[in-house]
């Protein structure tokens, strides 16, 4: 009986195992094709999305935006941070071990290199509400799912942000037409952007 049971339990991990080898086989072929991506082209692109996030209903009005900063030729949304200095509170996300913590925006100068060596804020933590949420991703798709390094920082940080809109923003080529591998710990996306589409 105590045997059966244990297969059961195996049985039941199969599709997260199944959807962990195509998340990373497809993490391979998007990471290839970002890297790849001249200035030029991220330049391009970047505008495009930045773009579209003004005209959306929820950003303009938002009062309080989390953002990221772009590493490994991830779309750059830092245009926004100078365009509506003085607007709105913008916020970046600060790493830790098993979670997310968020500072506010408050100039480059104020910018280090924090545990991954990304860029972060040398502010004291935010507590707020926070409205609106520009997220990364490796990939998504057309349902708004997402794919994110792997790490599950995202995931567990947007469970409890229950009043901000999330916004999923990529390059066209991250943006997948069927459905890519997902489980129920994957967070989904309230809109999805990218420089020729807006989805949700």
């Amino acid at each position: 009986m105590l045997f059966e049971s244990q297969i059961n339990d195996l049985l039941a991990l199969l599709p997260w195992v199944q959807a962990r080898k195509e998340k990373a086989a497809l993490r391979g072929v998007i990471e290839q094709q970002r890297r790849m991506l001249s200035d030029e082209q991220i330049a391009a692109e970047s505008a495009a999305v930045v773009e579209r996030i003004e005209q959306l209903p929820a950003f303009q009005k938002a009062q309080t935006v989390m953002l990221y900063y772009p590493i490994h030729h991830e779309v750059d949304l830092r245009a926004l941070l100078t365009k509506y200095a003085g607007q709105k509170t913008f916020l970046f996300p600060v790493t830790h071990r098993r979670s997310i913590e968020v500072r506010p925006y408050d100039g480059e100068e104020m910018m280090k290199k924090g545990r991954f060596g990304v860029p972060e804020p040398q502010t004291p933590t935010y507590e707020g509400a926070i409205d609106l949420i520009l997220v990364p991703g490796v990939a998504f798709d057309e349902h708004r799912h997402r794919i994110g390094r792997g790490g599950g920082y995202y995931d567990k940080f947007l469970k409890g942000q229950l009043l901000a809109t999330k916004v999923g923003v990529c390059y066209s080529f991250q943006l997948r037409k069927h459905s890519i591998p997902h489980t129920l710990k994957d967070h989904k996306m309230d809109i999805v952007i990218c420089p020729q589409k807006t989805i949700g």
